[in-house]
């Protein structure tokens, strides 16, 4: 049985592998201090002894060091998310997503870990208006928050060419699925909008709504992790890759879609009224991958396209928060 130490894994994605991995066979030691994560996410896995919980920070290298200790891979995705906090409190951000990360990279480095897979994201594509986004063309950040991610490559490179140490960085384009917190002020727009239209409320759109994004189906980047630390092709590690499905939505697609989707549950949320409010500090206006390099090095088909996706989120609100 191999050993996997995932870093967040009470969050939404976190909490998605660590799942995948135990139904998978792996040992799954999950490392998390419930700053973003919720217990309720892994308390099903309390008595599989394949699992093992570590409340620790990684901004503690002890706790790191605890935490990896016996690991075969780790799949890191603990950071602090979110454009807007990072712009309010950039401090923290930076201490969580660069020194935090760091401390991974060194406990990881020390155990001898054979492969370091790591949540990096869009945002480092920045101001470059290219599109599709292709890993290697990227423009200058617009936010904290994607500075840190950007310095995560840095450091992952860094290390792979110094220690040796295997790393394999996956660029997140607006994932969402099941157990996507709906609620707070840093909520992500999809779960944010379907709480919003159960309840008969208005969404409100940041700006035209003709802003456009890839936005992916968690199933779809749990696929890219097990690729990532299964693959043995000598030339699809120590790089980054687009995780997500090479097609983009505008915000105003996003809410006739899901008002489409709930209406099946609720046919009253048909008639539900869309508010626009002002554009949002930091935000990239268009974000679609090309998920062209994924294909050739690792192998990678994605099983769910947006409608695919949104369905089975809504499917999944519906049931469990309605």
């Amino acid at each position: 049985m191999k050993k996997i130490l995932i870093t967040g894994g009470a969050g939404f994605i976190g909490s998605n592998l660590t799942e995948h991995f135990l139904n998978k066979g792996y040992r799954v030691t999950v490392l998390d201090n419930f700053a973003t994560g919720y217990r309720h996410n892994i308390a099903r896995h309390e008595e599989n002894t394949a699992f093992t919980l570590i409340e620790g920070d990684i901004r503690n290298i002890d706790d790191c060091r605890k935490a990896v200790e016996g690991a075969d891979y780790v799949l890191h995705q603990a950071a602090l998310g979110s454009v807007p906090r990072s712009i309010k409190d950039p401090i923290t951000s930076n201490d969580v997503n660069v020194s935090g990360f760091l401390n991974m990279l060194v406990a990881a480095r020390d155990a001898s870990v054979k492969r370091f897979v790591y949540a990096a994201s869009s945002s480092t594509y920045g101001d470059s208006e290219s599109l599709p986004k292709v890993e290697d063309k990227i423009g200058k950040p617009l936010s904290p928050y994607a500075i840190t991610k950007y310095v995560n490559e840095l450091y992952a490179e860094i290390f792979s060419k110094t220690y040796g140490i295997e790393t394999i960085g996956l660029r997140y384009f607006n994932v969402f699925g099941r157990r996507q917190d709906p609620n707070g002020a840093y909520a992500a727009v999809i779960p944010k909008f379907v709480m919003q239209l159960m309840k008969h409320e208005s969404p409100v759109v940041n700006g035209a709504g003709d802003y456009s994004r890839d936005f992916t189906y968690i199933d779809n980047v749990i696929q890219m992790n097990e690729l990532a630390i299964s693959t043995d092709n000598p030339a699809a590690v120590n790089t980054v890759y687009n995780t997500a499905v090479g097609d983009r939505t505008t915000l105003n697609q996003l809410v006739d879609y899901l008002k489409e989707l709930l209406s099946e549950y609720d046919p009253e949320i048909a008639g539900v009224e869309i508010i626009h409010g002002p554009g949002r500090q930091g935000d990239i206006p268009h974000s679609l991958a090309s998920v062209e390099k994924a294909q050739r090095l690792l192998g990678y088909k994605y099983s769910h396209s947006i409608r695919d996706g949104l369905r089975e989120a809504v499917k999944w609100y519906w049931t469990n928060l309605k």
